[in-house]
């Protein structure tokens, strides 16, 4: 595809030649001649002037030289994603209808353009909602429901009750409805399992990453509300309520009970004790151990968490402690000669 087609499609102001050919994407490390790459982050500005790139998205007031073609944008981010498209030979669509080799119970209900996959084992009483695809070796559990417009990738297991709204994507090796961890302790000290009777309800419009596990309640319901995006190995305990448009990072841990608001972010493998807040627009950043309630829009790090200021004061005072070590040294050191002296 010519440069120029491609800024034409963007609405980009070109900078450069336009007959150039683009064959395909790729980061500005790695781009050889006939790709076409992209700068989001002013970090890694120095990058453009240095790719083999034959063509470079960047933003609109882009303003450091180049060796290759630009193309200005508002938002090289999304740009360079749409672009990206054009280059990505897509999946052939799967077909309606049923895979000879799939178990699908005779009370099952499959809405109008559902396909089930290979060797998919569909239990008594599950509703599918039109044009779901359910690919090979998924199991849906016993009286489950999915919505409209669903994509399960291979490996995907629903649990028993599970409710699944519409345009809900899950990832391979996902499990959707497993037990809640609980236990109760005998006299003797030996663990009695408490059964979990709950379910689990995702709302419409969520993506759920790969071997992400989500444990149905104990009683009631563990809820992922509508939008909201989870990263691959990321565990929600039972009873876990998580509101709309919040994106949850890969390896996080959500401990039993806690309410995590709307629009918020956690970043990878930050992990929350059980029956705690996290308030709507909070951010938990990575690696944070977080012991108490957060507020909404509170940025915390750390672990123990913390108000990310009052975090990077302490690290800033913990990197010190040599210094301040040595200090103590002279002055013990100049203290003993003076008294000595004296």
């Amino acid at each position: 595809m010519k440069l120029s087609q491609i800024a034409e499609r963007f609405g980009a102001v070109l900078e450069g030649d336009g007959n150039i050919e683009i064959k395909a994407v790729a980061g500005l490390k790695e781009a050889a001649a006939g790709d076409i790459s992209f700068l989001a982050n002013p970090k890694y500005s120095a990058r453009v002037a240095a790719t083999s790139a034959s063509a470079v998205i960047v933003p609109a007031d882009w303003d450091r030289p180049a060796k290759c073609a630009i193309l200005r944008v508002e938002n090289s981010d999304q740009s360079f994603a749409e672009c990206a498209e054009l280059f990505y030979e897509p999946v052939p669509a799967p077909k309606a209808g049923v895979h000879p080799s799939a178990v699908v119970a005779e009370s099952a209900a499959l809405g109008e353009g559902v396909s089930i996959g290979a060797n998919v084992v569909v239990e008594e009483g599950v509703v599918i909602g039109a044009n779901t695809v359910v690919q090979a070796n998924c199991v849906i559990g016993y009286k489950s429901s999915i919505g409209e417009d669903c994509l399960l990738y291979p490996l995907v297991s629903i649990r028993e009750f599970s409710e699944i709204g519409s345009r809900v994507i899950l990832h391979n090796g996902t499990v959707v409805g497993s037990d809640g961890f609980g236990y109760a302790v005998r006299e003797d000290g030996s663990r009695a399992k408490i059964p979990q009777i709950g379910k689990v309800v995702i709302e419409d419009d969520v993506e759920i990453g790969a071997n992400v596990a989500i444990d149905r309640a104990r009683f009631g319901k563990t809820k992922i509300g509508k939008g909201t995006k989870i990263d691959n190995l990321v565990q929600i305990a039972h009873n876990v309520v998580v509101g709309e448009h919040s994106v949850i990072c890969g390896q996080v841990g959500v401990s039993g009970s806690t309410t995590i608001g709307s629009k918020v972010i956690m970043a990878g493998q930050a992990g929350l004790a059980g029956h705690l807040e996290v308030g709507d627009g909070a951010i938990v950043g990575a690696q944070a151990g977080v012991m108490k309630d957060v507020a909404a829009k509170d940025f915390v790090i750390g672990a123990p968490a913390m108000n990310h200021l009052q975090t990077k004061k302490m690290i800033a005072n913990l990197i010190t402690l040599p210094k301040l070590k040595d200090k103590m040294k002279q002055l013990e050191t100049r203290l003993a000669e003076l008294e000595q002296g004296r």
